[in-house]
């Protein structure tokens, strides 16, 4: 028996897809609204979701990745009263089962809910344990799992792999572990920077080329498709390869032979390709800028890296990770993490991915020195202000909504927002001080007697 989560406000068409859900022996759930929807899809393990786009509170599709990324990973029947063609483009692409139009029939409903079923039970009987040799991947939450399941079936193959993902979020680290963990582990990983080479230069470094080839080639040179043979080759930034390379790279990667600069013999080379980039090659296959074929032909495998604000509860293990190794390599006592540190990390959101997580770590560390356990303190300031800045404006939103919200529809005073303002500020405060007077006043840089002042304004309480 498998569990349905049904979310739409249209309660008779909940009442009839219920019933024929439970026809067919599945418990089912509803709820109307897009944010009840979310905490059952949290709290209950879910083997499909219907949901609607248009809910009182919100877009269905803005919560599709999230419910995906959940622990048991239900699949996702997208259901609208709108023919929407780019939002089921966008729904396929987050990760959706099927993408259905209102009004439809019980057939219609039905079907796709059989199909994502039988397509969970083979899945879940087919799937094989496979242990893979990690190095430089740290976290468990259900983003990062999902792309690990990929590269575990993966393993055994030699098809060819696209790696997607922002700036930071780790694509090379991705694929050196692919190349690890696959049967070509103990030959080359080339690393081949795309975007770091020049256009008169690409072809030379790629194919090699052959002595007297052009002014300078004073000697035969083996280019990086050959150095890769027998390996892996990973084209990192591969979206900044220029026009005039990519067909020949194209027939190189069909044919695994290509002729090297000067030269009248082709050569062959069989390596295994992995290629990654922080663009979006459809958007520039579109502008004539990449060529359909290439991609098509690296993307027989599409793993989409997610950013690091998308993987909840990692950001901990990755900032252990890498306070430990610094500390190790710099030979010094491994520093400790304070809560209220930790919740500042936790709290920002990491535009530089796990990059920018792995330097401001450093950063830190070295700016601690001596000090044994970190605190925000120790955070370089240009994160501190963004920070600050985030919560302030948070913060701001959630008074004004409150002011709006008031019964009365009453517009509140300076006097009255700064109040509440001070209020929240020193229970959170008061919170992070853990109820110490010493380390509220380290925290908030207010002098004893002005928070001594604040305190008894507002009946608040810390210890000596």
């Amino acid at each position: 028996m498998a569990k349905i989560l049904i979310i739409d406000d249209d309660k008779e068409l909940c009442n009839v897809l219920s019933a024929q859900v439970d026809s067919l022996g599945h418990e089912v759930n509803v709820s109307y609204t897009l944010q009840e929807g979310y905490s059952l899809s949290l709290s209950e393990r879910y083997d499909i979701v219907f949901l609607d786009v248009c809910l009182p509170d919100g877009n269905g599709l803005d919560i599709l990745p999230a419910i995906r990324n959940t622990e048991y990973a239900p699949e996702v029947i997208i259901m609208t009263g709108t023919g929407d063609s780019d939002g089921a483009e966008m729904a396929i692409k987050n990760g959706a089962w099927d993408y259905i139009q209102k009004p439809y029939s019980l057939k219609q409903m039905t079907l796709p809910l059989i199909r994502a079923l039988d397509y969970r039970e083979a899945r879940s009987s087919g799937k094989e344990t496979i242990s893979l040799n990690l190095a430089g991947i740290i976290g468990d939450s259900q983003p990062i799992r999902n792309c690990l399941d990929i590269m575990a079936q993966t393993a055994s193959s030699d098809a060819n792999v696209l790696l997607t993902g922002e700036t930071g979020t780790g694509k090379e680290v991705f694929a050196l572990n692919m190349h690890r963990n696959s049967k070509r582990a103990q030959k080359e990983f080339v690393v081949v920077d795309c975007g770091a080479m020049t256009e008169t230069l690409v072809e030379s470094v790629l194919f090699g080329h052959e002595k007297g080839a052009f002014t300078g080639a004073d000697r035969r040179r083996i280019g990086l498709l050959k150095t890769a043979d027998t390996g892996t080759l990973f084209l990192d930034e591969v979206g900044e390869l220029p026009l005039t390379i990519q067909r020949s790279l194209l027939r190189a990667i069909q044919e695994r032979r290509f002729r090297p600069v000067g030269g009248d013999k082709e050569i062959e080379s069989n390596f295994r390709l992995i290629a990654a980039t922080n663009r979006n090659l459809d958007e520039m296959v579109k502008k004539g800028l990449f060529r359909e074929d290439l991609l098509h032909r690296l993307r027989s495998i599409s793993i989409h890296l997610p950013p690091l604000r998308e993987r909840n509860g990692d950001v901990q293990k990755m900032a252990k990770y890498f306070i430990d190794r610094v500390c190790k390599k710099n030979e010094m006592e491994t520093k400790q993490i304070s809560l209220d540190f930790l919740e500042v990390l936790k709290s920002y959101s990491w535009p530089g991915n796990v990059r920018e997580l792995q330097h401001t770590i450093e950063r830190t560390i070295f700016s601690a020195r001596e000090i044994p356990v970190l605190y925000p303190e120790h955070l370089p300031v240009d994160i501190r202000a963004k920070i600050a800045k985030t919560t302030f404006s948070r913060q701001s939103n959630e008074i004004q909504k409150e002011s709006v919200a008031n019964d009365n529809n009453v517009f509140m005073t300076l006097k009255e927002y700064e109040n509440q303002f001070h209020e929240r500020y020193l229970t959170e405060l008061i919170s992070r001080a853990k109820g110490n007077y010493t380390e509220a006043c380290r925290l908030s840089g207010i002098s004893k007697s002005k928070l001594y002042q604040l305190l008894r304004n507002y009946k608040k309480t810390l210890k000596s």
